[in-house]
């Protein structure tokens, strides 16, 4: 068991976050280090503690090897070998062995669909990427061994998302190296991505609204990856795609970089957030494209801000291990497909590495971001989403009208709730949902609740349009079997606040209960409430509220313990209004701020009149805003 030791901070050359280069590899190193003592004796498994995947210990153990491969590779590779002879004889070794289907620590052959085929990816990056001192230092029999697994890839059959590429990157290594491959699948794979554009460089992943990190670090990278592979196949055609992916990268990171905090902390929200310092992809990737909107010195600031947020909330932990979790452990944050090994796609956050120490991402002062310099209001058609941060409390905080990863057809009857990391009016970077499978949602939702304490959850997400500073949605709300009750709401931003407006149909008898975001830490988070408005503070300062400006009659604050993956402890305000069976028009005003701001005070400072479904809403300062409900 070993200790992170980082280099002394640089604030000569990056003056905001002090990390340099040599903190990057030093990162690299102990994360791959401290893997040694889990490897197998034949270096072809990793066999690491904590809850096993779906797919069970082979496949995790493959995991393990696979993704810390990926790692190694960006280390070897941008310093083209040098000082990384161990690495290079393990993870040779470990192919070498993994591939032989005789070998008793031989890899799970790839089967459709099957999770090896995530992991086959990774191998088959790797090794392009450190061609010149793993793969042809393998002997004959060992490539042929690597292509004849790889091959498994060849006329079969992937999830349909972003699973596609996966095929694309083993093949078109297949073809670099002059083993057998399918054109076919290469270019299905790439043209299928291209039903998924959305527009702005956004892709969903899949059919349907899924719009969340992986679009960074799956639907950019890859692609992109697929072009350094092309690059080395003689007569394979790519510029024409090349073209199309550099000019998609350079739009997604004009919003991207308003996705993270400018202490580094990237916005919770979507799945697999255990992969952490993978949220640092996209910002490498448009520089290893040459396709960046942010300088040299802004990209470096970025990614290393995601990183050092992370080391700084003790990641990896005392063993040196990524943990599956979001700081510590914490098993909610993950899904059914998250084995011990997956924490280590945070490795995609390290193909910076690959870039040359000369490089000037490496050698450029660091850049201020956006959020350094004033509080930012981003709308982002694309996906659906508002984002709004403050730069004095480094808190940023997304508003989602259109993310819901729902199934794209239209389900009979009652539609299935979807994930909470997907089901959520708004997100943020220091505070995530509560994520309890036996207790009520409450946190950022609007919810009829019935007598039975039941209550509705948020499903597909039917957009009505969104503007500079405003957004809206609607969905179908069942209680049980009963329903659909329609719930539209308009989200109005201004400044770190956020007003929602919402027109709620329901049954007679019920009550509507709408959340604001949940926050939590290691003590008790600090609860009020009060005539029409609630609040909690955590022990970080971070203060949720929720003030009523319309309709509202109660408020409270919802506690959690261990369903939060911001600490242990925490506590979501409240409003509730009864529901008489006529459709209601409610507003009211969410905080998530660090300012001593009294929630109280915020009923006079803004000012609402109601006429019918018109909302005439005056903020400080005079700005009127007026939002018409029932458009649907």
């Amino acid at each position: 068991m070993s200790r992170l030791v980082l280099p002394d901070t640089d604030r000569v050359l990056s003056r905001q976050t002090g990390w340099v280069r040599a903190h990057w590899e030093a990162l690299a190193d102990h994360l791959l280090d401290s893997l040694v003592p889990y490897f197998s004796p034949g270096a072809a498994r990793v066999v690491l503690p904590g809850r096993l995947s779906r797919s069970g210990a082979a496949s995790d153990e493959l995991e393990g090897f696979a993704r810390s491969f990926m790692l190694a590779a960006f280390r070897i590779g941008g310093v083209q070998g040098q000082g990384c002879e161990k690495l290079i004889e393990r993870y040779a070794r470990g192919v070498a062995n993994g591939a032989n289907p005789d070998h008793p620590e031989a890899w799970l052959r790839l089967t459709p669909r099957s999770q090896q085929m995530v992991e086959a990816a990774a191998i088959a990056v790797a090794l392009h990427e450190t061609r010149e001192w793993i793969w042809e230092r393998l002997d004959t029999r060992a490539q042929e061994h690597v292509a004849e697994w790889l091959g498994g890839f060849i006329g079969s059959t992937t999830h349909d998302n972003n699973w596609r590429l996966f095929q694309v990157v083993s093949e078109q290594f297949l073809a670099s190296v002059g083993a057998p491959y399918s054109r076919e699948d290469i270019e299905g794979g790439l043209d299928r991505i291209e039903d998924w554009y959305v527009g702005d460089g956004w892709y969903s992943d899949g059919d349907g609204q899924a719009f969340d990190n992986y679009i960074g670090w799956a639907m950019h990278l890859y692609p992109g990856l697929w072009t350094r592979m092309a690059a080395a196949t003689p007569g394979t055609e790519y510029e024409d795609r090349l073209k199309v992916y550099r000019e998609r990268i350079v739009l997604f990171l004009e919003d991207a970089v308003h996705l993270v905090g400018n202490d580094g902390a990237p916005v919770y929200q979507g799945r697999s957030l255990t992969y952490r310092m993978a949220a640092a992809t996209p910002y490498w990737m448009g520089a290893l494209l040459d396709a960046s909107p942010l300088s040299p010195g802004q990209t470096r600031r970025l990614c290393s801000g995601i990183a050092r947020h992370f080391v700084q909330h003790g990641v990896p932990d005392e063993r040196g291990l990524l943990t599956l979790g979001w700081y510590d452990t914490f098993l909610p944050t993950t899904q059914s497909y998250s084995g011990p090994g997956s924490p280590y796609w945070a490795s995609k956050g390290f193909i910076g590495l690959l870039l040359p120490p000369s490089h000037p991402v490496w050698t450029d002062p660091e850049g201020t971001v956006p959020l350094d310099d004033a509080d930012q209001v981003r709308a982002m058609p694309a996906p659906g989403w508002i984002v709004h941060a403050s730069r004095h409390d480094q808190v940023v905080r997304l508003i989602n009208h259109g993310s819901d990863k729902a199934p794209l057809a239209e389900p009979d009857g009652v539609e299935p709730a979807v994930d909470s990391h997907y089901d959520r009016l708004a997100y943020a970077s220091h505070a995530g949902p509560d994520l309890a499978d036996n207790a009520p949602r409450i946190d950022n939702l609007i919810s009829l609740v019935d007598a039975q304490g039941r209550s509705s959850t948020r499903g597909r997400i039917r957009r009505l349009g969104i503007g500079s500073r405003t957004a809206g949605s609607w969905h179908k709300a069942w209680l049980g079997a009963d329903g659909p009750w329609p719930i539209e709401t308009v989200s109005v931003v201004h400044g770190g606040w956020e007003i929602r407006c919402a027109l709620v149909d329901g049954p007679a008898g019920a009550l509507v209960r709408s959340g604001g975001y949940a926050v939590a830490g290691e003590s008790l988070p600090e609860a009020t409430a009060g005539s029409g408005w609630a609040s909690a503070r955590n022990d970080d300062g971070l203060m949720s509220a929720v003030v009523g400006l319309h309709g509202y009659a109660e408020a409270g604050v919802h506690r959690g313990f261990g369903v939060n993956a911001f600490g242990p402890h925490s506590a979501t305000p409240y409003l509730t209004a009864g529901h008489d069976g006529e459709p209601k028009v409610l507003v009211h005003a969410v905080l998530l701020t660090r300012d001593a701001i009294p929630p109280e005070g915020l009923a006079d400072a803004i000012q609402v009149t109601v006429e019918g479904r018109e909302i005439t809403i005056t903020l400080p300062g005079g700005d009127a805003e007026i939002v018409r409900l029932g458009s649907r």
